[in-house]
């Protein structure tokens, strides 16, 4: 029998290493323009590591808040270079993850936290490059009673994440590519740096083209007053 809301699931579906890879260099204003806008994660979940770009597979975790018993066992269940993501139902109350699983996620080879709720040991996260992104901070300790559930679709800031998503993050905030449109997207992110390649060079040689804008102005019907100076 299965017993909803307290189980552990596999990921069935990885992106491929080179893929990730790929994804290195890659804004999160790119993903977000090639995925309609919509596959990002709220601004609310602010980085809280010095330096760093997050890039992963989500490994999903939901939990009631302020319980991290089945955040401990994702750590022990990840493979190098997951990230691990957290629905703690954005309650900050008492804090999820800190130094000390930092330390073992680190040993372990997992790239980054996510986590909708709270962490504490700001001071560890903050002066390292392990990405972590949270809603807020709290001295006060978790509990670890369970239920929870590993590996199912998780609400993450506004987003629904699913295990083995790829999770990039950077100075501009979060955002998830499905595990099986990520080949697809990085060859419309390669397209569109090319393109802005070229509005750059547009600028600097002074050729940039900005018609589009009263174009654009008109066909929405916006009235251009002239100036007069009779009164």
């Amino acid at each position: 029998m299965s017993n909803i809301g307290f189980r552990i699931l596999p990921i069935t579906k990885r992106v491929d290493k080179a893929i990730i890879e790929q994804y290195r260099n890659v804004v999160t204003p790119h993903i977000s323009d090639n995925l309609n806008r919509l596959h990002s994660i709220g601004s609310e979940l602010r980085p809280f590591h010095k330096e760093g770009k997050l890039l992963g597979t989500a490994i999903t975790v939901k939990t009631r808040p302020g319980d991290n018993l089945m955040v401990h066992k994702a750590i022990d269940i990840a493979e190098p270079g997951d990230v691990i993501v957290v629905d703690a139902g954005g309650d900050t109350t008492n804090a999820i993850v800190g130094e000390i699983m930092l330390e073992i996620s680190k040993k372990r080879g997992i790239v980054g936290f996510v986590i909708d709720g709270a962490i504490r040991d700001t001071g560890a996260f903050m002066k390292g490059d392990f990405p972590v992104y949270a809603k807020g901070v709290t001295h006060r300790g978790p509990y670890k009673d369970g239920p929870g559930e590993i590996n199912v679709p998780i609400s993450v800031g506004g987003m629904v994440v699913y295990p083995g998503d790829l999770l990039i993050g950077d100075e501009d905030g979060l955002a998830v590519v499905p595990v099986e449109k990520a080949e697809e997207v990085l060859e419309l992110v390669k397209q569109q740096e090319l393109n802005e390649q070229k509005i750059f060079e547009e600028i600097a040689n002074g050729t940039i083209d900005r018609t589009w804008i009263d174009k654009t102005l008109k066909e929405k019907g916006c009235e251009f007053v002239e100036f007069t100076d009779k009164i």
